[in-house]
C-alpha cells in the first residue's frame, strides 16, 4: 500500500446561518458548521491538531489552532466516519472557511487532512 492511499483523510463541510444567536445590527453573524471526516486511507489515525482560517467579505482573516475538535481527539479507524458540529461568527454576512487537520497514523506517521474552502452566508446572499 502506498503512502498516498495509506494515509488519507476525507473531508466534507456543510454550513448554515443562525439567526437566532445573530445580530446583523451589531454585525454579528453566527454560523454552524457540520464536518464529516472519513478515513479513506488504510490505516487508522487520530486528528491531533485544528488549523482554520476564517475569512469575512471585508477580506479580515482570523487564524484558529488548536488540540482536537469539540473538546476531543479522535481515532478514525480505516472506513470509519467522525462527525462534530461547531460555530463561528463573523462581522459580515459573507465569508469562508478553510483549513486542516493534522493526523496521526498509528504507525506514527503524521499527515494533514485539507479542509476545503466552505461558504458561511446568510439566505439570500448567494444566488
Amino acid at each position: 500500500m502506498s503512502d498516498r492511499t495509506a494515509y488519507r483523510v476525507a473531508v466534507q463541510v456543510q454550513s448554515r446561518y443562525l439567526p437566532e444567536q445573530s445580530e446583523p445590527e451589531a454585525q454579528r453573524y453566527a454560523f454552524a458548521y457540520t464536518v464529516r471526516l472519513h478515513n479513506a486511507g488504510g490505516v487508522a489515525a487520530r486528528l491531533l491538531s485544528r488549523h482554520w482560517l476564517i475569512t469575512d467579505a471585508e477580506g479580515r482573516i482570523e487564524e484558529v489552532r488548536g488540540d482536537g475538535v469539540v473538546g476531543v481527539q479522535p481515532l478514525l479507524q480505516p472506513g470509519e466516519q467522525y462527525e462534530y458540529t461547531s460555530g463561528a461568527v463573523l462581522k459580515t454576512s459573507l465569508g469562508t472557511m478553510q483549513g486542516s487537520y493534522l493526523m496521526q497514523a498509528v504507525d506514527g506517521t503524521r499527515f494533514a487532512a485539507d479542509i476545503p474552502a466552505f461558504v458561511l452566508s446568510t439566505p439570500r446572499i448567494l444566488h
